[in-house]
């Protein structure tokens, strides 16, 4: 069940950046009498669309051909973990960047590729960025289609209302709560890697039970804070990435991680403000 959340607020959040691209781009077009161009905002949302199901097709082609043991599962999950948290970092520092004008930037993007070419390829790219992300976290976390579709239809609809103005919401607020969440779930993916890379270190004998690295900051299993069954623990493992038997290691790289990041944020809107 809670994968099953957790794949639809994921596929949520990232469908609507991606489809709130195609709404400023299309308002855009609209504001400067480009209606022609329209077409191919949408030819470009279709090939991101298709380009991101070839990229996870891949990822999940990949991971079966490499079956093995359960050990080597879970050392191939801990490095491609490891590989996408690499990627994912590179958006949310873009995000951080340029989220605080996104519309701004997303027009005068358009406005410097004001053909049939640059809108398509600016579509294209903006929201291949957030397919890609779904594509990664998906095969990460391991979650179901079914709740990737549900989220995506959710941003559709939202996005569907926001664009014939019958829900009011403002887009920076949007990209604040979305980055916000991204930034956890980042740092939710790193400690997975290295839990993941350490119980498989562990079947493969590479080091043994009692092995300092294996210790654990604290162990809340079965209690409220479960991270699987708990009242507290799992909701806040969907929302938050909380992990209620975390090793030392991978609580100290997943939430300091999580701290820099939020603090690389907070400086940057400091320095805006400024």
């Amino acid at each position: 069940m809670e994968t099953i959340l957790q794949g639809v607020i994921l596929a949520f959040r990232e469908g609507l950046e991606a489809f709130l691209v195609i709404v400023i781009l299309l308002k855009f077009l609209e504001k400067t009498n480009n209606h022609r161009l329209k077409k191919n905002v949408w030819y470009g949302l279709g090939a991101a669309i298709i380009a991101s199901l070839v990229f996870g097709a891949l990822l999940g082609g990949l991971s079966s051909l490499i079956g093995g043991t359960d050990a080597t599962v879970k050392l191939w999950e801990s490095v491609a973990s490891l590989v996408a948290v690499g990627f994912i970092i590179t958006f949310i520092i873009w995000m951080i960047n340029h989220g605080a004008k996104i519309k701004a930037h997303v027009e005068s993007e358009a406005a410097l590729n004001l053909s049939k070419k640059g809108i398509f390829s600016l579509a294209l790219l903006m929201v291949l960025r957030e397919g890609v992300e779904i594509a990664l976290f998906q095969f990460a976390g391991r979650y179901s289609g079914i709740s990737i579709l549900i989220g995506l239809i959710l941003a559709v609809i939202l996005v569907v209302l926001i664009y014939y103005s019958l829900v009011k919401v403002k887009i920076k607020t949007i990209f604040n709560i979305t980055l916000a969440y991204l930034i956890l779930q980042a740092g939710f993916l790193l400690g997975y890697s290295v839990h993941e890379g350490l119980s498989a270190a562990k079947e493969l004998g590479m080091i043994t039970a009692g092995s300092p690295v294996l210790l654990k900051v604290f162990d809340l299993s079965g209690t409220v804070f479960d991270h699987k069954d708990g009242l507290l623990g799992l909701p806040l493992y969907v929302l938050a990435g909380w992990y209620s038997r975390p090793e030392w290691l991978q609580f100290g790289l997943q939430y300091g991680l999580t701290g820099f990041l939020f603090l690389y944020w907070y400086q940057r809107k400091q320095k805006e403000t400024s």
